[in-house]
């Protein structure tokens, strides 16, 4: 009886800690600030690259990022943001 309590109680354990793991979103998190000034995304102001949405804060960083995209695409990895999929040309 000694060992399957210690076995449960083993168990218990190992699934707290996991839970945090299988809680966390695979897709990566939202973007909500600017990779260019870090501010709050307004969504009037965009550029689509490579298929994918990119916010900005105002007019300007839009510009801004693309001069040097790459740079700001690494960013917003960093911050582990996964941006959102630009709609599809043409399509409604």
């Amino acid at each position: 009886m000694k060992s399957a309590t210690s076995v449960l109680a083993v168990l218990m354990v190992f699934s707290l800690l996991a839970a945090p793991l299988s809680a966390a979103d695979p897709k990566g998190k939202p973007q909500t600030t600017c990779p260019v000034l870090g501010g709050n995304i307004d969504k009037n102001v965009y550029v689509d690259y490579q298929g994918y949405r990119i916010y900005f804060c105002c007019t300007g960083c839009d510009a801004e990022f693309k001069k040097n995209p790459e740079k700001y695409m690494k960013k917003l990895q960093d911050q582990g943001v996964t941006p959102e999929k630009a709609p599809a040309a043409g399509k409604k």
